[in-house]
C-alpha cells in the first residue's frame, strides 16, 4: 500500500491514554493535530450528540434564509437546492433536498457542470 508522508514529518507519538482506544494510529494523530486530545474529545467528536453540535442559527442571516424558505414553502413557490460538484457540495445538497423534500411539491435542486461552468455560482446555474 503506497502511503504519502509529508516531508519533515515525524510520526507523532500517541499517548498511551489514547492508544488504549483502539483506534488507528493516523486517525488518533489527525484527532491530535486538531487540538482533540483527550479520550473524553475523542468520544464527543467520532460520536457527537445533538447538544454537541453547533447551533446553526449563529451562522449569518441563517434566520433571514430560514424565513424565505418558510415563505416559499407557504406559498408553494419553486426551490432549487443549489450545490458545488465536490463531495461536501454534493453531499450538503443531498441532505438538504431530502430534509425539504417532504414541505415542498416544487423542489429542485442544481449542481454545476464541473468542466463548463468551473466552481462556484455560474450564469447558466443561475438561469437554470
Amino acid at each position: 500500500m503506497l502511503r504519502l508522508i509529508p516531508k519533515n514529518q515525524e510520526k507523532r507519538q500517541v499517548p498511551p491514554e489514547l492508544a488504549s482506544l483502539g483506534l488507528p494510529d493516523r486517525l488518533l494523530e489527525l484527532l491530535l493535530d486538531r487540538q482533540i486530545d483527550t479520550p473524553e474529545k475523542i468520544e464527543r467528536y467520532l460520536h457527537p450528540k445533538r447538544e454537541d453540535l453547533h447551533d446553526p442559527m449563529l451562522m449569518q442571516d441563517m434566520g433571514k434564509a430560514v424565513a424565505v424558505i418558510r415563505d416559499a414553502i407557504e406559498k408553494h413557490e419553486e426551490i432549487t437546492v443549489f450545490g458545488d460538484y465536490d463531495v461536501d457540495g454534493t453531499t450538503a445538497v443531498s441532505l438538504v433536498f431530502k430534509y425539504l423534500r417532504p414541505y415542498s411539491s416544487t423542489l429542485d435542486f442544481y449542481i454545476p457542470d464541473r468542466y463548463d461552468e468551473g466552481y462556484g455560482i455560474s450564469y447558466k446555474g443561475i438561469d437554470y
